[in-house]
Order: structure tokens, then sequence, then C-alpha cells
């Protein structure tokens, strides 16, 4: 098992502060960092929220994001020179740019981004300005210079680099005329993880994200409504259909198992959506599992 770091990102900055901002609190509750035999990192507080649009950008908080992100990448660059493996309990999607941050600061990085939605929304196309919509766009260099050229380090991660996995909201991206994802990016939406099996996507993932030795590594980035709308509805945008928690398992062992991956994040979970804790249990199962190699 990896020497694994757990470190709290609890910010709702790109989202709303309905739950989600509970996420680190829940699975820790739920024995995660026993189950990892991992260390406690510490927990990056977010800056206030701000419920308005910005006006410049067309998003929400562009600033607290931006200033957070740096903080947060600051904390995953201590985590990855002790020579741990930082995984970062969100919080929401946002959070990513400041863990890509991390390794943009060390050089050329890939990303595996397991999630049910794309998140590459422009600002004028998503409804009221969601970072955690867009987050993916964000990090490939699309969209406001304050986000995208984080420290001048734009993009936070190639096109080339980023393996989209198990994403099912085509339908809801175009009523809302969400630009395309650019061909450099490997898209293995559910349809194709079904025709393919969950351990052939993964091993199409790796082999993309490791294949042509110019990425020093990947960052794995699991929002928690890439699972089937069944067996996790503790998630603020549902949507029908997604991965079995089998078929996650399979994935993530995989990914984490891999001697590229650098880091990960858990995100979007809504403990106040688990009321009796099942979910929050099932989850740490799968992560620990992940961790442990079962499920590969």
């Amino acid at each position: 098992m990896r020497d694994v770091a757990i470190i709290e990102a609890p910010s709702v900055l790109g989202l709303r502060p309905t739950g989600v901002e509970e996420l680190p609190e829940a699975l820790l509750g739920a024995g995660l960092a026993e189950g990892l035999r991992a260390v406690r990192a510490g927990r990056v507080e977010p800056p206030p929220y701000l419920p308005d649009r910005d006006p410049e950008t067309g998003v929400l908080n562009p600033g607290g994001i931006a200033e957070y992100s740096v903080r947060l990448a600051d904390a995953v660059g201590a985590v990855l020179d002790d020579g741990l493996f930082p995984l970062v309990l969100g919080g929401d999607c946002s959070i990513l740019l400041g863990e890509l941050l991390a390794l943009r600061r060390r050089g050329r990085h890939g990303l595996l981004f397991l999630d049910g939605h794309t998140d590459f929304y422009q600002p004028e196309a998503e409804p009221v300005g969601e970072v955690a919509a867009m987050e993916l766009a964000i990090a490939t260099g699309r969209g406001p210079r304050i986000l995208t050229d984080l420290e001048g380090r734009r993009p936070l991660v190639a096109d080339r680099d980023v393996v989209a996995l198990g994403f099912r909201d085509e339908a809801e991206s175009a009523v809302f005329g969400v630009q395309p994802l650019p061909d450099e990016l490997l898209a293995l939406d559910l349809h194709t993880v079904r025709e393919i099996g969950a351990a052939g996507a993964a091993r199409a993932a790796l082999d993309a994200l490791t294949g042509d030795g110019g990425s020093e590594g990947f960052w794995v980035h699991l929002d928690a409504d890439v699972l089937d709308d069944a067996v996790m509805p503790a998630v603020d945008y549902r949507l029908s259909g997604g991965l079995a928690w089998q078929e996650l398992d399979s994935v993530l062992g995989a990914a984490v198992g891999d001697p590229g991956a650098r880091g990960m994040s858990v995100t979007i979970f809504n403990p106040r959506l688990d009321p009796d804790g099942s979910i929050a249990l099932r989850l740490v199962e799968c992560l620990v599992g992940a961790f442990e190699g079962r499920g590969d």
C-alpha cells in the first residue's frame, strides 16, 4: 500500500454550501485514515463564499478560487516533497485546480478524470457560473485568465495528457451548448466503458497517460457522481446511470496501483444526503480497496 497523507480541502467556492463541504469529516468518521494507515496532513480552509456571480468573468468566486488554489497547491506540494501520496478530500471539483497547480510546478503531468459530467462548460453556458461545472475546461486553459493562468502556468494540464472516463452527460451538455471536448483528449464515456469493460477502460486510460514517456505522472480525480445514481444518490447534480461499485473498484485499483499515479482527490459526495452513513462507509471501502489492490 502507498504511504498516504490526507489533506482536507472543504471548499465549495465552485458550487454552493449545501453539504459537500462536510465530505472530509464524513469519510474520516467512516474510518478512511485508519483503513489506509494514512497520516493527516492538515486542512486548507477556504475564504468566505460569495454568492453573487462575478460580472467580469461570469463565474462564482473567481478570486477566492484562485487564492485557494495556490494554498492548496502548497499543501499538496509539501506532501509530495515528503515522499507521500496526497489524498485530497473536497469539497467541490474546483479543488482540482490547486492539485494540478502543485504538479504543474514540477513539470508535465496528466489527469485521469473520473466524473459523471465532462465539466467542460464555458462561463456563458453555465446557468449560475459554478466553476465545479467547468474545472476541466479551466485546467486545460479555457476560461477566465484569473483561473486558467495561475502563476503564469497555463495550461495546468495539456489536452493530450487528459483522460475523461465514465461521463454520461452528453444530452445535458447539448441542451446548454457546452463546448465540445478537444480531439486530443481521450474521452471514454460510460457507453465506451461498458463496451470494453471497466478493466479495459482503465488499461486504455493508463496507456494514454503513461505511454509516450513525456509525462512525469498523473493525478486521479474522483467525483462521486461517476457512480450509478442508484448507489450514489448523495450528490447535488444527479444523473441516471453510472458506474457500478465493482466497476469503480476496478478502475481505481488500476489507477492508484500504477507507478505513475502522483495523487488523488475525492469530491462532490454530500453527507447530508446520506443520513445513515451507509454510503460513506461504502465509499471508504472502495477507496481502501483500491489502495490495497483489491479492485485491480
